[in-house]
């Protein structure tokens, strides 16, 4: 925490970190100021909060679906086969993975482009397709994601009273049924908490798959600026003091966005509330 007041100083490096920071000169709230003068911040912001608005909402919806379908099928084997398909992914690196997609979108050796040439269709230059990356993103981080989120949910399922659904099966409850007023309703504290936990991140994006995805392809510029790839290049720039600003503007926004979500659920529902 000592080194909060990196934000509040003019940063340089001057023997050790200790000597730095106590060295630095004090600047006050000019790192701030900067922060939001400069045009280009409201652009890195919009594009984190829409977004981390979309992969909130299907970060909840695909993992749920998921679980739901994994714990319906009966053969014990095949559903650890396929839960191991799909928890995979998220143990690539996004340096393997925007290998991954190179192969799939290179201009002259991708895949997608060899395919389009074989059907005698245009090829294209995927990395300066602009409408192509917003969705493609949002695939990529829910394809990456979904596995660690549905085996959460997966094992709330799997603590759940059994005999609670063979009494509805013996009131002759269908599947669906059973699902939205059994499963739904008893995954319900635990939904909540994990909404309640991606809010408060909210104000941050995954550096990798903003930056290492696209390439930092500058005709994807205005897609994929986020607010860590933003931190990132103001540390490249050696504004050191500036960075710092930043991150201790989203730890700030972060924490008020776990607090304030937690009082509306509390008003709502004081059972799924964290604190």
């Amino acid at each position: 925490m000592f080194g909060v007041i990196i934000a509040l100083k003019d940063f340089r490096v001057r023997g050790g970190f200790i000597n730095s920071v106590v060295s630095s000169a004090w600047v006050g709230l000019k790192n701030f100021n900067f922060l939001f003068s400069n045009n280009v911040v409201w652009m890195v912001i919009r594009n984190t909060l829409a977004y981390n608005a979309v992969m909130i909402v299907l970060g909840i919806v695909i993992p749920v679906t998921l679980a739901i379908i994994v714990s319906e099928i009966r053969n014990k084997t095949a559903a650890k086969i396929y839960q191991t398909i799909m928890f995979f992914p998220f143990f690539l690196s996004w340096v393997v993975v925007s290998a991954i997609v190179m192969a799939f979108l290179s201009y002259e050796m991708g895949i997608v482009n060899r395919l389009l040439a074989a059907m005698g269709k245009e090829t294209h230059l995927w990395y300066r397709e602009v409408p192509f990356w917003p969705p493609f993103l949002v695939f990529i981080s829910q394809w990456k994601g979904m596995g660690y989120g549905m085996v959460i949910y997966l094992a709330a399922i799997s603590s759940q009273d059994r005999e609670i659904y063979e009494a509805a099966i013996i009131d002759g409850a269908t599947k669906w049924q059973q699902i939205w007023r059994i499963t739904l309703p008893l995954l319900k504290t635990i939904i909540i908490l994990m909404f309640i936990l991606s809010a408060g991140r909210i104000f941050y994006s995954d550096f990798g798959l903003f930056y290492q995805v696209p390439r930092n392809s500058g005709a994807l510029y205005n897609t994929v600026y986020t607010i860590d790839v933003f931190v990132y290049h103001q540390l490249k720039a050696s504004t050191i003091g500036m960075a710092s600003a930043s991150a201790l503007l989203q730890s700030a926004v972060s924490c008020v966005m776990i607090l304030a979500v937690n009082q509306i659920v509390r008003k709502i529902d004081p059972d799924s509330a964290m604190i």
